[in-house]
């Protein structure tokens, strides 16, 4: 929910039940939360401050005023430049995740991150999850862009982390891989696994996690060929070791055996790998919800270069 005035009349199959309940199943917040705007002197019933065991009658008035989001424990909020918003509602956020920036802060990890720009950004983030991802639902590599959608309530974050579990979400990528796919339609059902020689790679073993990558060429180059994928599972790497064990790498993906002369050319210094939609069930009202993120300049610039032959 967005910080502020709410107003919700009490529904007429709800009137008896507690406040904190009433108002977790009106606003998707977790009861813990509701339970604390109560505690808090936030929430009042036909104008009267009132406590989380209060139960309203059918047809009353619930006033709400939203506290200002605080950033999740753990998370350091922070200005990222370049992170587009593609879809905001009061139960989750799609951004257009740049390049360069994680989804959350991990060991090691020094850089920008999703849920800091949004806690900076004063959104607020379902505290569902582990303390250092709050609301990450699923994740885009740093090396990837595109659009990411992470939850803003606690029963947002429930249904779409079973939407991407059953694979109801429509996950679609385009990526730009080296020479000619055959056929040009396909699946690459492959197992993927962590490289046994080194563990911050992964590739495509007997004994992994069963994949699977829908694509089909869009437009062939010679040298490159654009591709549109539809995942089916989401392993890390996934799109890059599935092309990658077909030997037609994602150009500029060095760390899975792109030419890095392709890569000079194009004036990539990533992999050319973009989520270009996202599309699911709305979690509150059912309706379908349908995301598209454009193709940011770097990756426009290589394919360009390809279509004029000065690559």
């Amino acid at each position: 929910m967005m910080e502020g005035l709410s107003t919700y009349t009490v529904p007429a199959d709800a009137g008896g039940q507690r406040v904190d309940a009433l108002l977790a199943a009106l606003t998707g917040e977790s009861r813990s939360t509701t339970a604390s705007w109560c505690a808090g002197g936030l929430v009042t019933l036909n104008g009267q401050t009132v406590g989380k065991s209060v139960k309203p009658a059918a047809g009353g008035t619930l006033t709400v005023d939203v506290p200002a989001p605080a950033a999740p424990l753990g998370i350091v909020a922070e200005r990222v430049d370049g992170m587009g918003i593609l879809f905001d509602d009061d139960d989750f956020v799609v951004v257009d995740k740049p390049v360069g920036v994680a989804a959350h802060p991990s060991p090691g990890w020094v850089g920008a991150t999703v849920v800091g720009a949004l806690a900076g950004a004063g959104y607020r983030i379902s505290t569902s999850g582990a303390p250092e991802r709050v609301g990450i639902v699923h994740r885009l590599d740093v090396g990837t862009s595109g659009a990411m959608v992470v939850a803003k309530t606690e029963h947002a974050y429930t249904a779409l982390k079973r939407a991407f579990k059953e694979r109801t979400v429509e996950k679609q990528y385009h990526a730009l891989v080296q020479g000619l796919p055959d056929p040009l339609t396909g699946t690459i059902d492959a197992p993927i696994g962590r490289h046994p020689a080194h563990d911050w790679k992964f590739a495509v073993m007997e004994d992994g996690r069963p994949s699977i990558t829908h694509y089909s060429v869009i437009e062939a180059f010679g040298k490159a060929s654009l591709v549109e994928v539809q995942l089916e599972t989401g392993r890390t790497h996934q799109i890059r070791v599935h092309f990658s064990a077909l030997r037609h790498p994602c150009a500029g993906d060095l760390t899975y055996g792109a030419d890095p002369r392709l890569a000079a050319d194009l004036g990539l210094t990533r992999q050319w790998l973009h989520a270009s939609r996202l599309a699911f069930e709305h979690p509150r009202t059912g309706e379908r919800v349908e995301v598209p993120s454009p193709f940011p300049m770097d990756l426009q610039y290589a394919l360009d270069a390809l279509s004029s032959g000065a690559a």
